[in-house]
């Protein structure tokens, strides 16, 4: 599709392009106006202005001064949105930071919409919707590793692949429409193998893929984890020894946690959201029954639940909901004191004293299988694309099977159109404007 004939691109923006209340903060210009806009408001020593330079001056308001900055010129076409690109440094305070962007848009800019400033690099065809998605993802990466994903998918790797499978769907496509064109020219199952060993190359690296969408979602999303167990057992202990700092209360008191309290780690490139909630229990206490039920509410809804026992106690009954949950690892604690608690598949930790907390760390870096996770390798973090290359390998199956039966080639091309349209969804080559304002609504302002 011809991006530019939907969208206004003449007009001239202006955002925040880095937070206020730091030392810094960034407002971002870009448009055909950017540089006579600048020029309006901004005073320094130089009478003309030269691309990729950075200027020192004030941003003026008539005779009054607003603010000592740097400002950098970047022109068209070599900037992020293919236009002429401003950006002032100016002090980041929030009233600073205001009046000038206030200042700016007196003097003909409007201001950006959330994300316009990707929006319009991939509507001039700088980078394909894939890659915009990336720079979101680096925004809100939490890991290591799903930084690295998101710079790798930034790269445009992933969009070269679908750019490839989608050029041999094309190629298919043309045999099939000569085919029908000039029956006479090859017999039909000539023809339709040649199309079924196409469509499995093409299937088979969408299978190759979708098999990374599991490592997908624990980048992109990190390990949603409940620590959970009968009170006393040594949750908020746990908790404390995997952060590696004194966050949650301990006490002998059973009890003592009445809500939910959340920290983040990072294991091995992935993050875990650790919920220590309040031990399970049958109680009259009203308080202690609503953290109780938030307990079993956080268990059922986890992808990984840590299972504390306190392994010198004998005691080892189901807890409430206990059957639904997934990815259960039990933790025996106290394993500094005489066990009386002997469970085979056990972790044995002491969290008081921050012994067993690497091997349970391996525990579950197993179970979500983080060491397979490699940089470098093409990995589907975001549900849009899993959801679209699920569509894809739908279509190029019932293709391959209809060629495989001997189904009319114009027939087979319906399906194999239609993965090609999911292709061109995840790479932008087609895709319509409401899905693309949603998808750039979810950005920050200024990006």
């Amino acid at each position: 599709m011809d991006r530019l004939v939907k969208f206004n691109m003449d007009d001239t923006i202006a955002g925040v392009g880095a937070p206020t209340g730091g030392a810094i903060s960034i407002i971002r210009l870009s448009g055909p106006r950017a540089l006579e806009i600048l020029g309006q408001v901004f005073v320094c020593k130089k009478n003309s202005f030269e691309s990729h330079q950075v200027y020192y001056g004030w941003i003026m308001q008539g005779t009054q001064p607003i603010d000592e900055v740097l400002a950098t010129i970047m022109l068209a076409p070599r900037t992020f949105t293919r236009q002429d690109v401003v950006e002032i440094n100016c002090h980041g305070g929030a009233l600073v930071t205001e009046k000038i962007l206030s200042l700016l848009i007196t003097h003909g800019a409007r201001p950006a919409e959330a994300g316009e400033f990707t929006k319009r690099a991939f509507l001039a065809g700088r980078i394909d919707l894939s890659r915009a998605e990336a720079v979101m993802d680096i925004i809100n990466a939490g890991s290591d590793l799903a930084h690295k994903t998101a710079i790798n998918q930034l790269s445009g790797r992933l969009a070269a692949l679908l750019n490839k499978c989608a050029d041999d769907l094309l190629n298919i496509l043309a045999r099939i429409e000569m085919a029908i064109d000039y029956p006479d020219h090859e017999e039909a199952h000539i023809v339709s193998d040649h199309i079924k060993i196409g469509l499995e190359g093409v299937l088979t690296q969408v299978d190759r893929l979708l098999a990374t969408a599991k490592h997908g979602k624990v980048i992109r999303e990190g390990i949603k984890t409940a620590i959970v167990g009968r009170p006393n057992a040594g949750k908020s202990s746990l908790l404390n020894a995997l952060i590696g700092q004194e966050r949650a209360i301990v006490t002998h008191i059973p009890g003592t946690t009445r809500d939910v309290l959340r920290e983040t780690i990072d294991i091995g490139g992935v993050f875990l959201t650790l919920s220590d909630t309040a031990g399970i229990r049958k109680t009259d206490d009203i308080v202690e029954s609503e953290g109780v039920a938030r307990s079993i509410k956080e268990a059922a809804d986890a992808d990984l639940v840590l299972l504390v026992v306190d392994g010198s106690k004998e005691t080892d009954e189901p807890l409430e909901g206990q059957e639904s949950w997934q990815n259960v690892v039990i933790v025996a604690n106290k394993s500094d004191l005489p066990q009386k608690l002997h469970i085979a598949q056990a972790v044995q930790v002491s969290a008081k004293n921050n012994e067993g907390i690497d091997a349970l760390k391996s525990k579950i870096k197993e179970i979500f299988a983080v060491n397979q996770i490699q940089y470098g390798q093409e990995i589907v973090t975001n549900m849009r694309h899993i959801t679209l290359l699920q569509n894809a390998w739908q279509n190029l199956a019932a293709a391959i099977q209809a060629a495989g039966d001997g189904e009319f080639i114009d027939m087979i091309a319906i399906d194999i159109t239609a993965a090609l349209s999911a292709f061109g969804e995840i790479t932008g080559a087609s895709v319509d404007e409401d899905l693309i304002n949603r998808i750039f609504s979810e950005f920050c302002l200024g990006k």
